[in-house]
């Protein structure tokens, strides 16, 4: 089988969504790829609104006993009122993600440009650009290499001489300081982004030509007559060191002391070292020639058209474009997070507005944590760590806010948004979501999920405190609710408001059940890491039993999982967060094996929320994609995962919210895993939801929780074998759907049957042949 892995089109973009990205974590770059009039928008991921901000209300903790008593009395409209006087950050916005520029390449051609074609390989992470002009070809390739830490541009042409281009660097809508040459052949960018203690930068770009000349005019390089030219751009920031400036240019010249080829093989080595890990191949079910098309046709082609009824558009197949899809979630991944970078914000690194929507920020009631779904599973732990990066300044600046806003000396607290300072004050001004305690807590959930998943006792150790302050909060903020159960209080159900019997509508409430669950999951983290490490006993001991105190999943009238301590209605039944599955996923608290009536509730959730709705925006159908593969529905695993490709996907394949916003892809990403292996309950599933559309094919590369790796194939939709690698000798639980016989070196494994799973011992660095 082939492997999909270019994105391909036959045009220059015709705006963002058509623009095809790069990077290499820190620096970004989107390209248009026009003939004559080249732009990059360009980012890199410390360049934001300005300095921190103290942002935490001052009467706030007098508002927050009067929100609870006012709660209490069920006088919602007036626990609201309170809480915007006195809950709500002072300054409702902390600060946001802001674009470096764009690189602009005007490159004189003789006639018209013919035989266009722009493409991005995602297996050497390379975007190119090609035509011809006079029947003489001319290639623009571009990379933004990690190790060199330079966006590389280069432009060759088949006939010697005929490069004659100027390049520039510009835009922030003027706001900027300085636009010069600054030694040979190189310019300078330098700016600031505002306040006294805001993140200030400088952008070096410089070039070098075989054959021809080159040289400074203004503030552009212009090359003439070359036979080829490289243009490198580099960045840096004061968020990351006092001289960015010198950084920058140092950058620049070491890079242009080196050929192309050097500079693209040590970029290709190191990403193929990340992104060769996995490798995922379906048959091809198009029924079409899918090379023929472009990747915007084939996504348009999923749509149908308007003859078409629902049953033809459910007739429309192409597996090779979900293959693309999974891969192009993996290159985002290793293109916008990585060690020592900054993490994900809403898009990513690539962002070309001065305001974005949302500010572009760490949006932490999903979408930030959805951004970081596939990183363990698709094998790319190492890009996971910038999350725990962001975690730190959060955990930093969120004991001030326990302190100062609730009156909570141990532990730390974060809301529904952060910014690249960590900041945890109240967002916004919109009570269905500024409100929300829980934020710093579902962030700490990635900690004790990284260690399961590597087994890095070292990392459990030196992260520990993130989970066990975000726990300690909880410990001092749960109050009782009158009926013997710990709940938050104030807090909301994210984004989602509900109607009371009298009509009320409301969302300020106490214990909406998300936050119980991401509790149990936080509280039961920390208990477990308290006794791998061998510390804080008598902590772990008060967990254990506040948590018979808190809530769990329960069904409501509707047959569904509630999503409030009282059963109420939605106000809005297709609301696109599906908060109370939460404990479907990401955690597993609800499992078809372990809790079976709440997992027929949780399905009824969903078809409440769906048929009305619900999941028409990318990051929401990701979500229920992933809630559809942990209730093993393998036709609503492929149903949706079109939906999403077809009507939430933009022809660059980025995810639209709209706008674009990054979470759905790696969402879309990790529910493909999420159908092909499982770590759920201590068991390792696989083919838990293979749709029949996926009837042969294999993936390699996949890691399981307990430090396993785990390679599949399948034939005729069953599994044809499974290889098991053991890093570190963990028992393995192994659920398959049928009866399977497990071998290591050639012998056969002692093996126990447990509740439907194989179960057997494994030793360190262990291959175990899974065969029907």
């Amino acid at each position: 089988m082939s492997k999909e892995t270019l994105l391909k089109y036959n045009s220059p973009a015709e705006d963002f969504n058509w623009a095809l990205p790069v990077g290499n974590g820190r620096i970004g770059g989107m390209i248009f790829g026009d003939p004559a009039e080249e732009i990059i928008k360009l980012n890199e991921d410390s360049i934001w609104s300005g300095g921190p901000r103290h942002r935490v209300n001052p009467d706030a903790q007098e508002g927050l006993a009067e929100v609870r008593a006012l709660l209490s009395a069920r006088d919602i409209k007036a626990a609201e009122k309170v809480a915007f006087e006195k809950l709500q950050g002072v300054t409702p916005n902390s600060r946001h993600y802001m674009p470096l520029g764009e690189l602009k390449i005007n490159m004189e051609l003789d006639g018209r440009a013919r035989d266009y074609s722009r493409t991005l390989e995602l297996s050497e992470a390379v975007s190119r650009v090609e035509f011809t002009v006079n029947d003489i070809k001319y290639t623009r390739e571009v990379f933004v290499s990690a190790p060199d830490e330079v966006m590389v541009i280069h432009i060759t042409c088949e006939k010697p001489g005929m490069i004659n281009l100027s390049c520039s660097i510009d835009g922030r809508d003027d706001y900027y300081d300085d636009n010069r040459p600054s030694g040979k052949d190189m310019l300078m960018y330098t700016g600031g982004t505002g306040s006294r203690d805001g993140i200030f930068f400088a952008a070096a770009v410089g070039a070098r030509t075989v054959g021809g000349s080159l040289r400074t005019i203004g503030g552009r390089l212009c090359a003439e007559n070359a036979d080829e030219v490289m243009i490198v751009l580099s960045v840096r920031t004061s968020f990351y060191g006092e001289y960015y400036e010198a950084s920058a240019e140092v950058d620049a010249e070491m890079a242009l002391c080196c050929t192309y080829d050097e500079l693209y093989w040590r970029h290709v080595n190191d990403y193929r070292e990340l992104f060769d890990r996995v490798d995922f191949s379906l048959d091809d079910n198009s029924e079409t020639d899918i090379k023929a098309l472009t990747t915007d046709q084939r996504i348009t082609r999923l749509k149908g058209d308007e003859l078409d009824n629902k049953e033809c558009i459910r007739l429309i197949h192409d597996n090779k474009l979900i293959e693309l899809y999974f891969n192009y979630g993996r290159y985002l991944m290793i293109s916008a997070s990585r060690a020592g970078t900054q993490a994900m914000n809403l898009q990513g690194i690539w962002n070309d507005q001065m305001w974005p929507a949302w500010g572009s920020r760490y949006t932490v009631n999903i979408n930030t944590e959805m951004n970081y779904w596939p990183a363990e599973s698709c094998n790319l732990s190492e890009c996971h760590l910038p999350l725990f990066d962001l975690l730190e300044r959060v955990c930093e600046n969120g004991r001030i806010t326990a302190k100062e806003m609730y009156g909570i000396d141990k532990g730390f607290v974060c809301h529904h948004n952060t910014d690249i300072w960590g900041d945890t004050a109240p967002q916004d001004l919109w009570m269905p979501s500024t409100l929300w305690p829980m934020g710093g807590a579902w962030l700490a959930l990635h900690v004790f999920e990284h260690y399961e998943y590597t087994m890095d006792v070292d990392f459990l150790a030196e992260k520990y405190h993130l989970m066990k302050e975000a726990a300690e909060f909880f410990v001092n903020f749960l109050i009782d609710d009158g009926n013997g159960h710990l709940v938050t209080c104030p807090s909301l159900s994210p984004e989602n408001s509900y109607l009371t019997e009298n009509g009320v509508k409301g969302s300020l409430c106490a214990g909406p059940s998300m936050d119980s669950q991401i509790i149990t999951v936080l509280f039961t983290d920390v208990i477990k890491a308290s006794a791998i490490l061998g510390r804080d006993s008598a902590f772990a001991e008060k967990l254990v039993e506040m948590l018979q105190k808190i809530p769990q999943p329960e069904i409501g009238k509707y047959g569904q999982i509630k999503e409030w301590a009282e059963d109420y209605d939605e106000a809005e039944m297709g609301h696109r967060h599906i908060s109370q599955l939460f404990a479907l996923h990401p955690a597993d608290l609800i499992s078809p094996e372990k809790t079976p009536k709440l997992a027929d509730a949780a399905r009824a959730t969903l078809v409440r929320r769906l048929i009305h709705g619900g999941d028409h925006i990318g990051w929401s159908c990701a979500w229920t994609t992933n809630m559809w593969a942990r209730l093993y529905d393998s036709r609503m695993v492929y149903e949706n995962l079109k939906l999403l490709l077809a009507f939430s996907t933009n022809p660059n394949m980025l995810d639209s919210h709209p706008p674009f916003q990054i979470d759905g892809n790696f969402g879309g990403t990790a529910a493909i895993a999420e159908a092909l292996l499982q770590s759920c309950c201590g068991d390792i599933i696989l083919l838990p939801a293979l749709p029949h559309e996926w009837e042969n094919g294999h993936i390699s590369g996949l890691r399981a929780k307990g430090g396993f790796g785990v390679d599949i194939e399948w034939i005729g939709g069953k599994l044809s074998s499974a290889v098991i690698t053991s890093d570190n000798g963990c028992e393995c639980r192994l659920r398959t759907n049928c009866v399977v016989s497990v071998t290591c070196d050639g012998e056969n494994v002692g093996s126990r049957m447990e509740d439907g799973a194989v179960i057997f011992s494994t030793r360190p660095g262990g291959r175990y042949i899974v065969k029907p």
